[in-house]
């Protein structure tokens, strides 16, 4: 039995086929309130009081963002670069589907839905005009277009109307990935205790929460969403496994027996405080074990794509009643569709954003060095990569890299 530190190898596992494989849990859940199907209700519901079948994709994705970004901020990178990256991977991709969803999906959908264009483009409230300017920024401020939707199933069925209602978990994905920027700049990373801490606090919180232990929401605005701790709390969980890897254990019996407590728990009751986190650790000893499926993104990281897209093709395919075309036939064009989207999306926009991710103009180099040295000063701590650029500027050698 060896430890998660001694057998993850972040250039060999199968986390991206698990990403890809949580992307499709995610449509075929969200299956049900946009085309009819499974009584109109999000796939899994059906057996689950607790999480639908996508929700138990997203936690999943949120603990496995939490394990990488917070190795990722233990590794070489300033807090600059770390969120630098960060926007790299988030923002390109996010405003490419917010462009093709305002001047491509909608005008086809309205034409098609009132038979002419009249009242799209000089839409008095929710322009497409101002679709990209309102959500851009992840929060979504704008969720429809020219008041459009009504001839629709998630409008007939729930009576309203969402362009992207999937992509409300980006904004809290990036407040995410702000906790971990500030535990690094703190040093609770460093100090693996104090980070330690930090992450079970936001567990046992979440924990309150779903067992109804008092009104969280009168301590602030974190809990006053109790969304926030429904994604936090797995996404900590990652951190925890990120900061103490060398502690658990890669155990097959132990992956047994979490997963048969993950399917369970989200049949009779406790997937929140409990099943969800057994369910994160069967999906990063499969990450482990499944070797097989290490090369399954080879050609690309596609799981990002297919997520922020599905929602708004399947609302598309919707207007031309693809669902009538029966279950096997809809979810046959929607793969094939996201696929196409998420492959253009990746080899066009994501990856050449993400050849920029080590860029830095020469008077953003100067603050970083100087926010470094002056956190060196503060909590004693350094970062290599800055040693090693100044090294190579200047000439000199130094501890770090000699």
């Amino acid at each position: 039995m060896t430890s998660l530190k001694a057998s993850f190898d972040p250039r060999s596992n199968s986390i991206g086929f698990l990403r890809w494989l949580m992307a499709f849990m995610v449509i075929f859940s969200h299956a049900g309130p946009l085309a009819g199907f499974y009584g109109g209700h999000d796939l899994g519901t059906q057996i689950s009081t607790e999480q639908s079948l996508g929700g138990v994709a997203v936690a999943g994705f949120f603990f496995l963002s939490g394990f990488l970004i917070t190795k990722s901020k233990m590794g070489r990178s300033s807090t600059a670069r770390f969120f630098w990256r960060r926007i790299m991977r988030i923002f390109p991709g996010w405003f490419l589907i917010l462009i093709v969803t305002a001047y491509v999906l909608a005008p086809i959908a309205y034409a098609r839905e009132k038979g002419t264009m009249d009242g799209f483009w000089d839409a008095a409230v929710n322009s497409p005009l101002t679709y990209f300017s309102n959500n851009m920024w992840l929060p979504l401020q704008q969720h429809t277009i020219a008041d459009m939707g009504t001839s629709i199933p998630f409008y007939t069925l729930h009576g309203g109307f969402e362009w992207n209602g999937s992509a409300w978990t980006l904004a809290f994905e990036f407040s995410a990935y702000i906790l971990v920027g500030v535990l690094g700049v703190a040093g609770a990373l460093a100090h693996r205790l104090i980070g330690g801490i930090v992450a079970s606090l936001i567990i046992f919180f979440a924990m309150m929460q779903w067992l109804g232990f008092g009104n969280l929401g009168a301590f602030g605005v974190v809990f006053a969403d109790f969304r926030q701790l429904l994604l936090l709390a797995p996404f900590a969980f990652g951190i925890l496994f990120a900061l103490f890897g060398d502690k658990i254990p890669i155990d097959n019996r132990l992956a047994i027996v979490c997963i048969f407590v993950a399917v369970w728990t989200y049949g009779k009751g406790g997937w929140l405080p409990l099943g969800q986190y057994a369910f994160c650790y069967a999906l990063i000893w499969f990450s482990i074990r499944a070797q097989f499926l290490k090369s399954w993104d080879k050609h690309g990281d596609f799981s990002y794509g297919i997520y922020i897209v599905a929602w708004p093709l399947m609302q598309f395919a919707a207007y031309f009643k693809l669902q009538d075309a029966g279950w096997f036939v809809y979810h046959l064009v929607i793969v094939a569709g996201c696929h196409a989207y998420a492959y253009l999306s990746w080899h066009l926009i994501e990856r050449p954003a993400l050849q920029l991710k080590d860029w830095t103009p020469r008077w953003l180099e100067r603050v970083m060095q100087r926010t470094e040295r002056l956190r060196i000063k503060v909590i004693g701590t350094i970062d290599p990569s800055y040693e090693e650029r100044l090294a190579r500027r200047t000439g000199a050698v130094t501890a770090v890299s000699a």
